[in-house]
């Protein structure tokens, strides 16, 4: 008897043993990416292969294959005999990121002063109620929330598609955001421009929103072009 084309489909789409496990390990270093302050140390950070296969319990050729579409994606390097690194960006490559970065996130504050719910832009607010009081002795606990902050306006404007391109650009973005924070006088600069996009986005006003979001991106790329990171 003829299979049915419905069970060939599912075998087909669904996935292997070492495809399931790969993807478990890529998405594991991913968001173990994501979290590490890049920016914050001129040591180069290096991913132990032994160490994150015995962590996760699987053997280390699916978080080879993981490393390799990591690298593949711009977020690793390889360098021969010595193993697999982060990648730090440079100071041309970090503005052109968040250039791209003020496009996306400016347009779905756009659409977020439009369709969030006022629920949900009172508990953005509320990101930064504990903190902004006594700033200087909370600073790693405003830099999170910042960070918050800049996630959730992707967030709120309810389209995927910018949600899926900013994906990627949010791991440097985000540790970029996280040292400067602590630079000049970008905190209190940040803290003034979120007040006025929160009662931007509060006031239902789609282009005062976009303009300030954009803005206040654009200001951190120029930050990081006087003070730089690391390099």
């Amino acid at each position: 008897m003829d299979r049915p084309v419905s069970d060939t489909i599912a075998r087909a789409t669904r996935p292997e043993p070492n495809e399931r496990l790969r993807t478990r390990a890529y998405e594991a270093m991913k968001r173990s990416i994501a979290s590490m302050d890049i920016y914050s140390s001129p040591e180069d950070i290096r991913l132990d292969e032994r160490q994150i296969s015995e962590e996760l319990g699987v053997s280390r050729t699916p978080v080879r294959e993981a490393m390799s579409i990591l690298e593949q994606e711009g977020f690793v390097r390889s360098a021969p005999r010595r193993g697999v690194f982060v990648v730090r960006k440079t100071k041309a490559e970090i503005i052109e990121m968040i250039h791209a970065w003020a496009a996306l996130e400016s347009m779905a504050a756009r659409l977020a002063a439009t369709r969030a719910k006022p629920a949900d832009i009172r508990r953005l607010k509320a990101l930064f109620d504990a903190v902004e009081d006594a700033p200087a002795e909370h600073l790693s606990e405003y830099s999170d929330a910042n960070i918050r902050f800049h996630q959730a306006i992707i967030s709120l404007g309810d389209c995927a598609l910018i949600e899926r391109l900013s994906e990627n650009l949010f791991i440097h973005v985000r540790a970029i955001r996280a040292v400067s924070i602590r630079q000049g006088d970008r905190l209190e600069r940040s803290m003034a421009e979120h007040d006025a996009i929160l009662a931007a986005l509060l006031a239902r006003d789609a282009d005062r929103a976009q303009i300030l979001v954009r803005d206040h991106a654009l200001g951190l790329a120029a930050h990081v072009d006087r003070h730089g990171l690391l390099r």
